[in-house]
């Protein structure tokens, strides 16, 4: 019994030294697939949960605790034999410190998604070679969610994810497969690291390390002063905008927090925010609703 007792404690502190950095749910929508033999769609999303959940994707040990909470939801909108097109949501959240709170990170959407499967065929990745559309897509945004948190909790801690994201990119560019290359659109897995890595944006980054560790994380002992200084990051976005007004990455920042900076500055300590609301009108107009809300 005592040997029994030894060999769990064994194998839980490995488990413990090689736990992968993502805690992540993939579900697949197919209703608009016609047909009642949906079993390729449950193997493919049991398939990409393994992938993605098991497979270490940096030489960084996670303790499970700060596996990163993330989520991607894959709609299917049309299939041909082994070729399927449709969209492909991403999310991710990251703990405030001293609460329960998850705040959200990253919130994206990407139309130009299209990719063969064949069920049951492994799926593995390779930094150094494209091996499918799928893979390469479900790579790129797993070292977007890596790079985006560490941002939070460091100056540019994200860098080296971000570098790991533009080489699936590099990989993938002569695939074919539309969002990996420049004149694909403005919206693509081309523009947003593209524009993360480049030093025109690099307010935007400042941006997510002020806005978490000197805002959210101290809003349970200050939180005016983590008011006051989400305020002056959303002041740092304005000046992003004043010089460039079609930033992609406003949107991207937006799309992720605009509920959550909503019901900031609806709540707890008086702040001004007639200033505030100016800036995030300007920045956010779609929004504009949401602003309106706010005291």
């Amino acid at each position: 019994m005592l040997r029994v007792i030894k060999i769990i404690v064994v194998l839980f502190s490995v488990m413990q030294l090689n736990a992968q950095e993502l805690n992540c749910t993939i579900s697949i929508n197919a209703d608009k697939i016609p047909g009642s033999n949906k079993n390729i769609f449950k193997t493919l999303e049991s398939s990409l949960n393994e992938f993605v959940n098991l497979k270490q994707w940096s030489s960084f040990n996670f303790k499970p605790q700060e596996r990163i909470s993330c989520n991607y939801t894959i709609t299917i909108l049309e299939q041909s034999g082994n070729d399927f097109k449709g969209h492909i949501q991403i999310q991710s959240s990251r703990p405030v410190f001293n609460s329960s709170y998850l705040s959200p990170v990253f919130n994206f959407k990407d139309d130009n998604f299209s990719f063969q499967y064949t069920e049951y065929e492994n799926i593995q990745f390779n930094q150094n070679s494209f091996e499918s559309n799928l893979v390469s897509v479900i790579s790129f945004y797993n070292y977007i969610i890596l790079g985006m948190d560490a941002d939070t909790f460091a100056l540019n801690g994200g860098t080296g994810y971000f570098s790991m994201a533009q080489n699936v990119l590099s990989q993938a560019q002569q695939s074919g497969y539309v969002g990996w290359n420049q004149n694909d659109g403005t919206k693509t897995r081309f523009t947003l690291i593209d524009n993360i890595l480049s030093p025109t944006y690099s307010k935007f980054r400042n941006v997510m390390y002020q806005y978490h560790r000197d805002g959210l994380d101290i809003m349970s002992s200050q939180a005016k002063k983590a008011k006051e200084n989400i305020g002056e990051s959303i002041l740092v976005l304005k000046s992003m905008y004043d010089s460039r007004p079609n930033a992609f990455l406003l949107r991207v920042f937006m799309d992720a927090k605009a509920d959550e900076i909503t019901n900031i500055f609806s709540d707890g300590p008086r702040y001004d925010t007639s200033k505030l609301k100016e800036n995030l009108l300007k920045i956010s107009p779609l929004n504009a609703s949401k602003w309106e809300e706010i005291k």
